[in-house]
């Protein structure tokens, strides 16, 4: 039941079998990273439509990509340490695809930065102080230039109200949280209802019985 944006999707699940090795990580979008990264070295890679259109994925290989250059490098020169750098290198690039990208704060004088994981989950709690609804997924996608972002959300909504209030309410609810809490300049919340929620049972009246009892 798209309310905005047809084309938007919720994230897809991690892999159900688990990461292959330690240290492997998810990326915001669900993909393991290092699946993506063996999709990205294979020399006939199949048609993936998700990784040709996913920005963690493609934010993912290119960080990968230098790295795997730059450690090849080090490995030719065979000097000492060199293990212990690329290890602390490569560690810094897991660390930045379990936090998704950074985005910039509407203060661009002072250069502020937010992980995409730590205000999604800001976002999400916006969304579900709106009785009868609960947050599925949230992305946000910085403009070209500026400080400008747009957020894409996915919900589980009940149907004892009309949808296009409780959208209207999750939407304002996300707008105050991302101006006030996180001072995001957010320009746009495009938000799809995917999954239907049972409404919230009625409170007993006062002075009434809510159970049994002799």
């Amino acid at each position: 039941m798209a309310l905005d944006d047809p084309h938007a999707r919720p994230p897809e699940p991690p892999a159900a079998e688990g990461l292959p090795f330690e240290g492997d990580q998810v990326l915001p979008c669900g993909r393991l990273l290092s699946r993506v990264w063996e999709q990205a070295c294979d020399a006939a890679p199949a048609a993936d439509p998700h990784t040709v259109s996913c920005p963690h994925c493609h934010e993912a290989v290119e960080g990968l990509a230098t790295v795997n250059a730059a450690t090849g490098a080090l490995r030719a020169e065979d000097a000492p340490g060199l293990r212990a750098l690329a290890d602390r290198v490569m560690n810094i690039v897991r660390a930045e695809a379990r936090l998704g990208r950074l985005l910039p704060l509407a203060d661009p004088d002072r250069d502020l930065r937010i992980a995409e994981s730590a205000a999604a989950k800001v976002l999400r709690q916006a969304a579900d102080t709106v009785p009868g609804v609960r947050a599925a997924g949230c992305r946000l996608t910085p403009a070209a230039e500026g400080t400008d972002v747009r957020v894409t959300m996915t919900l589980a909504a009940a149907l004892d109200r009309p949808l296009t209030d409780r959208v209207q309410q999750v939407r304002g609810s996300v707008l105050h949280s991302a101006g006030q809490i996180l001072g995001l300049a957010v320009t746009a919340v495009d938000i799809t209802v995917v999954d239907v929620l049972e409404p919230e049972p009625p409170p007993g009246r006062p002075g009434l019985p809510t159970g049994g009892g002799a």
